[in-house]
């Protein structure tokens, strides 16, 4: 994979971060409510750490077991294939069901990494990141073949899967934290209450892309 595909690929894992962070069902808002009902902006930062601990966790959790399957050399086309098919699955799902989970609302306000790991799983924000990362698994493919025993690979991509969660997560905490904060300093609640809006829609449509993206990326 030449240079600037891996940028690309990089790329990619910041921008879904960012997007992550700017959609309110990721948790920004409850890093707002939680400074504001303490009355100082520690707890800000506080609470965005605890739901950047949780995202990371989720985005870890749907990454790793493909660290191993993903040293099947042989069989990475029909992994990717399979990939997609399972993201735009889960966006089909979501988009006809768009309850949110119940089992989010019963869950205490201090339990924000908690919260924020079943967040990501029950909105598979996981899976948006599962295409760009078994594209950058690809890096090593030629070298792979035969080259390259199957612990040493599964090694490899287990650092590049640790490192699009965190690269991934961080550009998350970012971008919600800056909204956290301009909502926090200078808007305050109300401003939620007035300018709330909705991304359920524009996030199946992103994961229909990104899943068909990754099956027309392994032909």
């Amino acid at each position: 994979m030449d240079e600037p595909s891996v940028a690309a690929l990089w790329w990619a894992v910041i921008t879904s971060g960012v997007y992550h962070g700017i959609n309110p069902g990721m948790g920004w808002p409850l890093s707002v409510s939680a400074a504001l009902m303490e009355g100082r902006r520690a707890a800000l930062g506080k609470a965005l750490l605890l739901l950047a601990l949780g995202h990371f966790l989720a985005m870890s959790a749907i990454l790793l077991p493909f660290t191993m399957i993903f040293a099947l050399v042989d069989w990475q086309r029909e992994i990717r294939i399979g990939a997609g098919v399972l993201v735009i699955a889960a966006s089909l799902y979501l988009f006809i069901n768009r309850r949110h989970p119940r089992a989010l609302a019963r869950i205490k306000p201090t339990r924000l990494a908690l919260w924020s790991f079943l967040a990501a799983m029950a909105h598979g924000a996981g899976l948006m990141l599962l295409p760009i990362y078994l594209g950058l698994c690809g890096i090593d493919e030629a070298e792979a073949g035969g080259h390259r025993a199957a612990a040493d690979l599964m090694l490899s991509n287990l650092d590049i899967s640790l490192t699009v969660a965190l690269v991934h997560t961080a550009a998350m905490t970012l971008s919600g934290g800056a909204i956290a904060f301009g909502v926090y300093t200078w808007l305050g609640l109300k401003f939620l209450s007035k300018a709330w809006f909705n991304m359920d829609v524009l996030w199946s449509l992103s994961l229909v892309t990104v899943g068909t993206l990754a099956i027309w990326m392994a032909y």
